[in-house]
């Protein structure tokens, strides 16, 4: 009788090891996630605070003044709106003075923002939303790339 013997595959050596891979395409997803996180914080600030120009006030507003205009819940919505820019500062690594820094300027807009004529000039005025992405580019080193002109 004839043994039968199991011959070894013999595979291509790879130069990377498994966990290397792992690591590269994990580094590779996370500045995709961060990159997105980018994208969204800026479509977000041009939206609620650079969507329309005043031509008579030669000024950009967006969907904070708009919103605003609506006593207590435009408010709110635009305070959630912020809130929501916060944390996704806190995914792209800001420092926990700097979003005490966002917190505190939203606070403010929401603050102003509920007293009936005042509030509604001041969300024109003071941009939040914008204040706090030239915040966030600053620490995070980056170039601040104006959402409003966009």
């Amino acid at each position: 009788m004839q043994a039968i013997t199991a011959s070894p595959t013999i595979r291509p050596r790879s130069t990377r090891t498994g966990a290397a891979k792992k690591a590269s395409s994990a580094r590779t997803a996370t500045a995709a996630r961060r990159q997105a996180a980018r994208e969204r914080l800026i479509t977000l600030t041009r939206l609620m605070d650079g969507l329309f120009e005043i031509p008579v006030l030669r000024r950009k507003v967006g969907l904070d003044a708009l919103i605003g205009l609506v006593p207590v819940v435009g408010d709110l919505v635009s305070a959630g709106v912020g809130l929501y820019l916060v944390l996704e500062a806190r995914e792209l690594g800001a420092s926990r003075w700097l979003l005490a820094r966002m917190v505190g300027n939203l606070l403010l807009d929401f603050l102003v923002g509920v007293v009936p004529l005042l509030g509604d000039y001041f969300d024109v005025l003071f941009r939040a939303h914008q204040r706090n992405l030239k915040l966030l580019q600053k620490e995070l080193g980056e170039p601040y790339i104006d959402a409003a002109a966009r």
